[in-house]
């Protein structure tokens, strides 16, 4: 018997801010009004569609059939009940005539936004109500997990990493097989496995969208991990930014708890993991691994030297397993599809796909799922749809206030970790900025080294002093009052700043001014007093 027709109404943090939560009550109420039963038409609060730019996002399904509509209004509940259900002498659930009230609202699910893309950390947002552990189990939840503890070593749930070519989605791209394979043959002992939710990037909402939409996926690939380490207790680390998220993680925990998917002797077997979710407040450094691991402590989060590094010594001197949440989310596909299988998708050096924050100046702003090697222009221009008005791309930044700034000529670089540290920029955690023709690229550097300057942490000299001297150094380009030694000053201090502070913070701060200079060098020039004298004494290292 065909399933009843359902309306799947995102209920994710963006589409919350454009009024879905009032929506999906009209909904409801014209449901009633309509004389349905819930079991006649479902309406389903899910996490992320996608599309995040044109929300509310309404998806409704019936056999055989899915259509999108967006930027609805709660007005419009009565018409999208209408299209859920069959029109008389018809198989189409929903007419395209002009006169229709949600033609205009109606989504191409045939477009490049939404054709181009291939899911596996997505593949359950928009898909399960993110509140409900039943409908998360209906679609494979804990599938793998269950597998792996009754047939598989943890040597085993390694190997199947390794061959996956998996490495870390938080920026630093280190093979993921070989970060588990260090935790688990350390010495005997506790050991620790906590998951890296403290998403800073300005431009960045990947993994809060993950966490809003389908926290049980994290769960298990967390669990799976603890499993292949070793690991008793472990912790999730988000930033207090994340109220949504914060609040769907703590209940879906506790539904895996009552189901005895975590805790002691998990679904029977001797395996046992704790989970348990530490909020912090809010400060970039904490997305340091060594600084992230200070605040859980309780202590202040500042970088410490490495080594030892955190798989050698971590949470309280034990043996830690940390990665974030794009990558622990990947874990359960890949042990159900195989490590062949997702080492298939992507390039020779960055396999499987990679999830990004699609914003800025762009028609369609939102969440992108693509194999690793994709074009920077099928992102920006074929998925992301260009700039709106039509006009150029100037130039798209990658990698937050770490990565820098890749000019229009070289969109044709694909999308891997190597390509994009040759043009001076970074993967990063996967925030994607794209820019017009009027951005003025000395006022982008000035804002990501302005936020540099407000994160640093203070410890050590280079990044402390550096970032505010290198941010005075840049007003005086953005103010037009600059001399040509200030691109001499400003390049050097870049320079000193990157190769002498401890952490990835003041390491890569640096990084969108570097950048600016490499591929929009005449702007700097023009915002000197004597321009000829910086286009002869000037320099840049890239």
């Amino acid at each position: 018997m065909p399933a009843p027709p359902q309306l799947r109404c995102c209920d994710a943090s963006g589409c919350r801010s454009a009024g879905s939560q009032a929506l999906r009550t009209a909904l409801e109420a014209a449901r009633e009004a309509a004389g349905l039963q819930p079991g006649q038409l479902t309406i389903k609060p899910v996490g992320c569609l996608r599309l995040c730019g044109s929300g509310p996002l309404v998806a409704c399904d019936r056999p055989g059939q899915s259509h999108l509509f967006g930027r609805v209004a709660a007005e419009q509940a009565g018409a999208l009940i209408a299209a859920a259900l069959p029109a008389a002498g018809s198989d189409d659930a929903v007419p395209a005539a002009t006169g229709d009230p949600l033609a205009a609202h109606r989504l191409d699910l045939e477009a490049p936004f939404f054709a181009l893309q291939q899911s596996v950390v997505l593949e359950g947002c928009g898909q399960v109500n993110p509140d409900s552990i039943d409908d998360a189990l209906s679609l494979g939840a804990y599938t793998q997990l269950r597998r792996v503890l009754e047939e598989c070593t943890p040597e085993q749930v390694r190997d199947e990493v390794r061959r996956s070519g998996l490495r870390g989605r938080g920026g630093a791209g280190y093979p993921t097989g070989l970060k588990w394979d260090t935790v688990a043959l350390q010495p005997p002992g506790p050991r620790y496995v906590v998951c890296n939710a403290d998403e800073g990037d300005p431009g960045a909402f990947m993994d809060r969208s993950v966490l809003e939409s389908d926290p049980h996926r994290l769960i298990e690939g967390m669990a799976i991990a603890a499993y292949a380490v070793g690991a008793e207790r472990g912790f999730v680390y988000v930033r207090a930014e994340y109220p949504l998220a914060i609040e769907r993680l703590r209940l879906a925990l506790q539904q895996a708890r009552s189901r005895h998917l975590l805790g002691n002797h998990i679904d029977g077997t001797p395996f046992n993991l704790r989970l348990e979710v530490r909020v912090g407040a809010g400060a970039y450094v904490c997305g340091e691994e060594t600084a992230l691991l200070l605040s859980i402590q309780g202590q202040r989060g500042m970088p410490q030297p490495r080594p030892p590094f955190p798989a050698q010594s971590g949470l309280w001197g034990a043996p830690t397993l940390i990665n974030n949440v794009e990558t622990f989310t990947a874990v359960p596909v890949i042990l159900r599809e195989g490590g062949d299988w997702y080492a298939s998708i992507g390039t020779e050096r960055s396999k499987g796909t990679k999830v990004f924050a699609l914003s800025g100046a762009v028609v369609n702003t939102g969440l992108v799922e693509v194999p690793m090697g994709t074009p920077l222009r099928t992102v920006v221009e074929v998925i992301g749809g260009g700039v709106p008005d039509g006009s150029p791309i100037k130039a798209v930044q990658t990698g937050g206030p770490s990565g820098g700034c890749i000019p229009s000529e070289r969109l044709d670089t694909p999308v891997d970790y190597e390509s994009l540290l040759e043009l001076g920029s970074m993967m990063g955690s996967g925030g994607m900025v794209v820019m017009g023709p009027t951005t003025s690229m000395p006022e982008v550097a000035r804002h990501f080294m302005g936020f540099s300057v407000n994160e640093s942490c203070g410890k050590c000299v280079p990044c402390r002093a550096g970032t505010v001297q290198l941010a005075q150094l840049l007003d005086r380009f953005v103010e037009r009052r600059a001399t040509p030694a200030d691109m001499e000053r400003l390049d050097a201090l870049c320079q000193m700043v990157k190769v002498t502070s401890l952490c990835g913070l003041g390491q890569s701060a640096p990084n969108p001014v570097l950048s600016t200079l490499r591929w929009f060098r005449h702007e700097y020039e023009a915002a000197c007093r004597e321009p000829s004298a910086c286009v002869a004494t000037g320099r840049v290292t890239g």
